[in-house]
């Protein structure tokens, strides 16, 4: 394994999407964290923060095949998985294919799709593969759903169901920039003409190389306990109607592999679950009473704060 590979991989992705996104590293690293995963990305915010623009310059800095959704309350199933039409011309049946078939899928406003059209992406996000008449297609090594989401409380969304929530490996929130970064912002060349001038910065077999060998960072077993510690005590908290399940442990596990050797590390430290457990965890814990997830999430770093911490070592 040669970690040098994964810090230069980082370096130039988050370099390329930095350039139409101001101030925003670490979110960037997040996506790309998923990416390696092979996890999906739900991106959920005010508009106008720049979720679309980060997502689109991802897009363009990975290469691959790129399509763009806009989920409406009309868009219907077979609009994101193709469908089967009559050739006049051939007298036979053919399919065309949808937009899922790209590498990179980007479900702009995820939450104004109806629940119908929401499953059958949340399908494919999971099995990695399309039915369609009966037929099987499976898609790209590469693909992934990058998806944004208005708040719940926006006029005409369908919420996301607990369950398929999970699905996503990640869940995060842009924010708003500093005032020096959004004076910067208002005075430059205009966000779209800075993604249309990106280029892709990665090979295919840069990505294929930290896909494959991420799993081969050590997780010692004091961290592994300690990852342990935090999982179950998100299903004994009293406050909590549901803990994290065992697909949000294994992408905890994951997420922090790849967190360490981003940081140019083949062995994996508390620091690095603590890093990564907020957006990969966040969203899969639920509390009662009607709190907001905003809550959840804070009831979670007071728990991350109260579990011991491993002596740093490998």
């Amino acid at each position: 394994m040669d970690i040098k590979r994964f810090t230069e991989y980082r370096e130039k992705v988050v370099s390329s999407v930095s350039r139409a996104i101001v101030g925003k590293e670490r979110q960037i690293e997040l996506v790309l964290n998923a990416f390696v995963c092979s996890g999906h990305v739900l991106l959920e915010d005010v508009p106008g923060t720049g979720k679309t623009m980060l997502l689109r310059a991802f897009a363009k800095s990975m290469g691959g095949a790129f399509r763009r959704v806009q989920f409406t309350p009309d868009l219907l199933p077979s609009d994101l998985t193709g469908i089967n039409f009559f050739s006049q011309k051939t007298g036979e049946f053919e399919f065309r294919k949808g937009p899922l078939f790209a590498d990179v899928v980007l479900a702009d406003e995820i939450n104004r799709a109806t629940p119908r059209t929401q499953s059958a992406l949340l399908e494919a996000m999971e099995e990695r593969q399309i039915s369609v008449d009966g037929d099987t297609y499976p898609l790209g090594e590469d693909f992934i759903v990058m998806a944004t989401q208005n708040p719940l409380e926006s006029y005409g969304t369908f919420p996301l169901p607990e369950a398929q929530v999970d699905r996503f490996f990640m869940k995060l929130s842009l924010g708003y920039m500093t005032r020096l970064q959004e004076m910067q912002v208002l005075t430059r060349q205009a966000t779209t003409d800075i993604i249309a001038e990106i280029q892709p910065v990665v090979t295919r077999e840069e990505t294929h190389y930290v896909k494959t060998h991420f799993r081969e960072v050590e997780v010692g077993t004091d961290v592994r306990n300690y990852l342990m510690d935090l999982v179950e005590k998100t299903r004994k908290e009293s406050q909590f109607i549901s803990g994290v399940s065992t697909r949000g442990a294994l992408a905890l596990y994951k997420a922090c592999q790849v967190n360490a050797a981003f940081a140019g590390r083949d062995y994996v430290l508390p620091e690095d679950i603590r890093d990564v457990a907020r957006p990969v965890l966040g969203h899969r814990i639920f509390s009662g009473g009607g709190a907001r997830a905003q809550e959840a999430e804070l009831l979670l770093d007071r728990m991350i704060g109260e579990i011991p911490v491993p002596l740093e070592k490998k």
